[in-house]
């Protein structure tokens, strides 16, 4: 009985092509977009900070109750077990055990030497604060996500170059082994081509790891479902020159970072007027009614209502602790604006070098570009010269590292571009990103 060695060929080929379809039907595939998504709601950085935020309005409700009159209401009854008062006969007055007591208070502040409007706007500001430390979160949050995203992105990369080079060490050392074979060489020759594949496998393996680790950290960072088979989609291409995708400029008041320290300035100057109130006087107006009596023998009275007014003049405060708090404040306000000045400074810096960052990531991709053009034409000649027996096969293989570094040095650059356009549009407030409000919209 003969064979059919054709139907088992294609049934193995049909098997091989089931397999890997299903294999890469299973792979997760993940953008860019993808992740910051997934990173923005799973933060508990951007959690908390709108927790704050919720925390800064009901503060600033708390602030604005201060507008309005406080009312106090009081009650109480009391019963002795003997009398309180004796019977008085010549007065007609009977023996009394038992009292009650009921009064209501409403009160408010005229004056306070504006102690609650000042409260009120120093409320306002912090909700303002919390508001921009959210943005900030946000911010911060799509700068790592990206980061992270970009070092997978680099790390599959390399794996395509390390892919290509096992590719060409397989192809060189095939060739080793007909030339051994034919006894054209030395086995040594072979022996260096398999040295150099093994150094190859050595860096795929690492790779492979560090890639899983990448994806972890991705992961992690995200919230999405770590696999193993999971790939990044968004690839390193070729980019624009920053000078034309950018006018630079340096606004320093658009930083989060500024306008923060800006915010503590206005807080601090509230806060010295605050202080300066204590040594103000405070006027006060309201309205007292009281009922009192007993329960049992109708010696009761009317409802007693009464206005009041008080003042409270703090003359001790004049020269007391009241007064070096006001001066202690006022310190504090001129360290607040000398703070802003020096930040200015630091923000400035930081902007420009973001800027000169990217220029200098992009000049490296140019560089790395001329590099791989003049090592792959390097690798055409040396790999012309061996077969023509011009070369030894140790010069082929130098070249053959040369021309793989070069490839790697390429995607470093594009991958340390990536990172630093995303610090450089973070460092300028420019970062495409959704507001709080957004996100909860979502």
């Amino acid at each position: 009985m003969k064979t059919n060695f054709s139907t088992y060929k294609q049934l193995l080929s049909f098997i091989i092509i089931a397999v890997t379809y299903a294999g890469n039907a299973q792979e997760m595939k993940i953008s860019l977009n993808e992740a910051k998504d997934a990173a923005l709601k799973y933060s508990h950085d951007i959690k908390n900070g709108s927790l704050r935020i919720e925390q800064a309005h009901a503060q600033r409700q708390e602030a604005i109750a201060y507008y309005f009159p406080t009312i106090e209401a009081l009650g109480g009854a009391i019963h002795a077990f003997d009398n309180i008062i004796d019977p008085i006969a010549i007065l007609g007055i009977p023996e009394i055990d038992n009292l009650y007591l009921a009064s209501a208070t409403a009160s408010e502040v005229v004056f306070a030497g504006g102690k609650v409007k000042n409260s009120n706007k120093l409320a306002e500001i912090q909700v303002q604060v919390h508001k921009i430390r959210a943005q900030q979160s946000i911010d911060s949050v799509i700068l790592t996500t990206a980061n992270k995203y970009w070092q997978l992105v680099q790390l599959q990369e390399q794996k395509k170059v390390i892919n290509a080079a096992k590719l060409y060490l397989d192809e060189l050392l095939k060739q080793q082994q007909d030339l051994l074979d034919a006894g054209l060489i030395a086995k040594n020759q072979l022996l260096q081509v398999r040295v150099n594949r093994s150094k190859v496998l050595l860096n795929e393996s690492k790779l492979s790891n560090l890639r899983k680790l990448a994806l972890l950290d991705l992961a992690l960072y995200t919230g999405l479902n770590y696999d193993t088979s999971a790939v990044a989609i968004d690839t390193l291409h070729e980019v624009i020159p920053p000078k034309l995708k950018y006018q630079h400029t340096t606004n320093v008041t658009e930083n989060s970072n500024y306008r923060l320290l800006d915010e503590k300035i206005q807080a601090s100057k509230l806060q010295t007027k605050m202080a300066k109130a204590e040594l103000l006087p405070q006027f006060s107006v309201g309205i007292n009614a009281v009922k009192y009596g007993t329960f049992d023998t109708g010696l009761d009275s009317n409802i007693q209502p009464m206005a009041f007014g008080l003042v409270r003049i703090p003359i001790s405060a004049w020269w007391g602790a009241e007064k070096q708090k006001v001066k202690q404040q006022e310190i504090k306000e001129e360290i607040a604006v000398n703070q802003l000045k020096k930040a200015q400074d630091q923000i400035t810096i930081g902007i420009m070098k973001s800027w000169y960052d990217l220029l200098d990531a992009y000049h490296q991709i140019e560089y790395a570009k001329e590099n791989l053009a003049y090592a792959e034409e390097n690798l055409e000649v040396h790999r012309d010269n061996y077969n023509s027996g011009l070369n030894n096969l140790s010069d082929l293989l130098d070249a053959q590292r040369l021309q793989q570094e070069a490839k790697t040095e390429l995607i470093n650059a594009f991958a340390k571009y990536q990172n630093s356009e995303t610090t450089y549009l973070f460092s300028n407030n420019k970062l495409e990103a959704p507001s709080l409000e957004e996100l909860k919209e979502d």
